[in-house]
């Protein structure tokens, strides 16, 4: 499965498969649900061919060998699991976990200054352990950008677990000038305004950096709608720790982001390459976190990859 097709796979066992085990999980508990996840791990490794084989490369780039079928299903084992807490966190039954919060203070610092925070997040650990902040610190305003569309049973139930949350969602599918104007608006407003930047959506500019080893295309427009905001930029990991242990990480990432029309190429490059030195550290420290289930390198896959040539002659025909 390559880069272009992510967002084509459909949803593991379908949406009342996915009702089901949700509602168990309210019904049964989480000990007793967590027992699913054996055969969830199983219908994975047997049928989501694509996403095993992604799973086996990622785990073989980190060895320096061929990972084994154990270590494939243990990663697709935490996977699953963060997904059956996602029903458990947005709904509300903190009880249940052990959540260390690491970095807070670069957090709090950035929104003292009253112009919005940005959160930028990856598909390492789970996102949603991200909105826990909010139930945290209720005093803190969070707006989250995601494509409703990609995932929608998922959401559905998620969604239902916290209303209140899904209403301050920023929904990244729809027209991008109205998305841009919804982000500026939130952080106007003073809110963090969150969002996955490590994915570039189908047709999206990107730009390959080295990763693991590797040129891997991460996408531009985030650290653009940074630059045209200037407001500072913050790094955001919800790690699965194991267990019913998560990490909620903050990084300080910029006070503010610079993207001179000058060297545009040369400071996307630079941004990009430096957001992905910090995400390539954490996933070093926990990489079964990695959620990313298809070929993340394969540049020649992403139709929309540019190279510093690229930029600068997109840039060009848009009159610099």
């Amino acid at each position: 499965m390559n880069a272009a097709d992510w967002k084509q796979r459909p949803e593991g066992g379908g949406r009342f498969a996915i009702r089901l085990i949700a509602g168990i999980a309210r019904v049964f508990g989480r000990r007793c649900t967590r027992l699913l996840l054996y055969p969830i791990t199983a219908y994975f490794l047997l049928v989501r061919g694509p996403e095993r084989r992604a799973s086996r490369a990622f785990l073989s780039r980190l060895g320096g060998r061929r990972a084994n079928l154990l270590q494939v299903a243990r990663h697709v084992h935490g996977f699953a699991a963060t997904i059956l807490d996602r029903v458990y966190l947005l709904g509300g039954r903190m009880d249940l976990f052990d959540i260390r919060v690491t970095g807070l203070e670069h957090l709090l610092d950035a929104l003292a200054r009253e112009r919005g925070v940005l959160l930028f997040g990856s598909h390492l650990g789970s996102f949603d352990a991200l909105r826990v902040l909010k139930r945290m610190r209720g005093d803190l305003a969070l707006r989250v950008v995601l494509d409703k569309r990609h995932n929608a049973a998922i959401g559905e139930v998620l969604d239902a677990l916290d209303p209140a949350l899904a209403a301050g969602i920023i929904d990244a599918g729809a027209d991008g000038h109205h998305v841009a104007l919804q982000i500026k608006q939130a952080a106007e407003e003073g809110a963090m305004v969150a969002m996955l930047v490590d994915r570039a959506q189908p047709g999206e500019p990107a730009l390959p950096v080295d990763f693991l080893g590797a040129p891997a295309p991460f996408p531009t427009t985030p650290w653009l709608i940074a630059a045209a905001l200037r407001v500072p930029v913050v790094l955001a990991y919800g790690l699965h720790r194991g267990g019913n242990r998560y990490e909620l990480v903050f990084e300080s990432f910029r006070d503010s982001v610079d993207v001179p029309r000058v060297d545009r190429a040369g400071a996307l490059r630079e941004l990009v390459s430096d957001y992905a030195a910090h995400l390539q550290r954490h996933t070093l420290d926990a990489p079964t976190n990695w959620f990313n289930f298809y070929d993340f390198w394969q540049e020649g896959a992403h139709p929309a990859v540019l190279g510093d040539a690229g930029l600068r002659r997109r840039d060009a025909v848009r009159g610099g």
